[in-house]
């Protein structure tokens, strides 16, 4: 053969090539086509699954408000409100005491910047318009003067705030929260937390009649040992809040003198203690008198004046911190009080002798704290207080050691261990105390006093 038919052969063949390869490439992108149109991507991960607790961690979140109770103390730092309208407050809470001891900062903090000290029926603030508006913890030794006891709105800023640190602790395991929902786990300062999600209502009661909404039940990071390391939720009001606890920073808290003092272990009365309190009328009167000075954070009231015992009168010049330019004069008998408001201001003793008007004025019965603890310094001279009576602590007052002895659960003496009273508290019916101090001593002539009866001199 001479192979003059080869090359339309070799034609036909690289014709069949180039179809089979067109159809395949047909088939293969029909089936991409298919596939690009069938494609959905695969779910991802959800980052927070709401589940109902396990019979473990709703365990843990019932003895949450116990276990702190049992820890006593622990370091908070709050944060109310969001961005540059936000309080930041940071100290601690006593769950033992209770007692709250805070710092208050934050470009939102405004007339609130200051510290703050409260127990559940009572919160103190010691305004400090200059202090620093960067967070820091008070001074574990709070200053002594310029507590005031203001009018604040409840369910609001500070006192809203004082309930939930305080609501945190309870001496008993809390009632099953059906509505609550595990969200997720998470690390808080090295400690494996799991972030739980409860209506709480324990804490706000009268602000939770029923259970709230989802969207407003706290978030609480809990660890394995039921201690609570963070919540996050809001206020009755709305407001939010952020509660971060530091469980190591857990050092002793002393309540200011308007809320009772350093803590102590009250018990029954030594013999000696029972028997100085007994001594204590017969001491008054051969001490003849006292000079006072008086501190009575609730009216934000200042005073100086004196005592006597031998006469059975007091006399004091009483300034209120919003009042700085007028004195009220008060001339107190047993069961008798007489006022006079004059010009002038500042710590200066009363004039002597007194303004007619004073002298002139007619008594009354005491009505207010300040006439009331009058009256008890006066009747202190008369009778020995009631036995009921408990040791609170021992302490220091102008550098004497006393005994500070609380008579029916209102009244307290610090008598030094000579016998003499050194300051007088009364507790008022907001919780707080107010002070009297003394310095026994002899007294001028005072307005209303009696003049002293000596016996006759009698011959040999």
């Amino acid at each position: 053969m001479d192979g003059t038919g080869d090359p339309p052969e070799q034609s036909t063949r690289r014709r069949a090539a180039l179809i089979a390869l067109a159809a395949a490439a047909t088939a293969s992108a029909a089936a991409l086509v298919a596939v690009l149109l069938s494609w959905s991507p695969e779910p991802a991960e959800p980052t927070e699954t709401a589940r109902p607790l396990t019979a473990a961690e709703a365990d843990r979140l019932a003895a949450l408000r116990v276990t702190n109770q049992r820890d006593v103390r622990v370091g908070v730092r709050v944060t109310v409100g969001e961005g540059g309208g936000r309080t930041e407050l940071v100290g601690w809470v006593d769950w033992a005491r209770p007692l709250i001891y805070l710092d208050v900062s934050g470009p939102g903090a405004g007339a609130e910047r200051g510290l703050i000290q409260a127990n559940p029926s009572t919160l103190l603030v010691r305004p400090d318009p200059a202090a620093t508006p960067t967070p820091a913890p008070p001074p574990l030794v709070p200053p002594a003067d310029r507590w005031r006891l203001p009018e604040l709105p409840a369910g609001r800023g500070l006192p809203a705030v004082r309930d939930l640190l305080l609501g945190l602790g309870a001496a008993r395991v809390d009632p099953a929260e059906p509505e609550a929902r595990w969200l997720r786990r998470e690390t808080v300062d090295g400690v494996p937390v799991d972030v739980l999600q409860a209506p709480l209502a324990a804490l706000w009661p009268a602000a939770h009649q029923s259970t709230p909404a989802p969207d407003r039940q706290p978030r609480l990071w809990v660890d394995r040992d039921a201690r609570l390391h963070r919540l996050a939720g809001r206020l009755p009001d709305g407001t939010p809040v952020t509660v971060e606890l530091a469980r190591t920073d857990r050092p002793t808290l002393r309540p200011v003198d308007a809320l009772g003092g350093r803590p102590g272990l009250p018990r029954a009365l030594s013999d000696a203690e029972a028997d100085r309190l007994a001594r204590l009328p017969a001491r008054l009167r051969a001490a003849g008198g006292a000079s006072l000075s008086l501190a009575a954070p609730p009216a934000d009231l200042h005073g100086t004046g004196w005592v006597s015992w031998a006469g059975s009168a007091a006399y004091l010049a009483v300034v209120q911190g919003d009042e700085p330019g007028r004195r009220t004069l008060v001339r107190a008998r047993p069961g008798s009080v007489a006022r006079l408001v004059v010009p002038g201001g500042g710590a200066a003793a009363p004039p002597l002798p007194a303004p007619a008007g004073l002298v002139r004025a007619a008594g009354r019965p005491p009505r207010d704290d300040v006439e009331r603890l009058l009256d008890a310094a006066l009747r202190g001279g008369a009778a020995a207080p009631a036995a009921e009576a408990v040791r609170i602590r021992d302490d220091r007052v102008a550098d004497r050691t006393v005994d500070v002895i609380e008579v029916r659960g209102r009244l307290r003496w610090w008598i030094d261990r000579n016998g003499l009273p050194r300051r007088l508290e009364l507790r008022t019916g907001r919780g707080v105390w107010v002070q009297l101090d003394l310095a026994p001593g002899r007294v001028p002539a005072l307005p209303g006093a009696e003049r002293e009866v000596r016996p006759p001199a009698t011959g040999r």
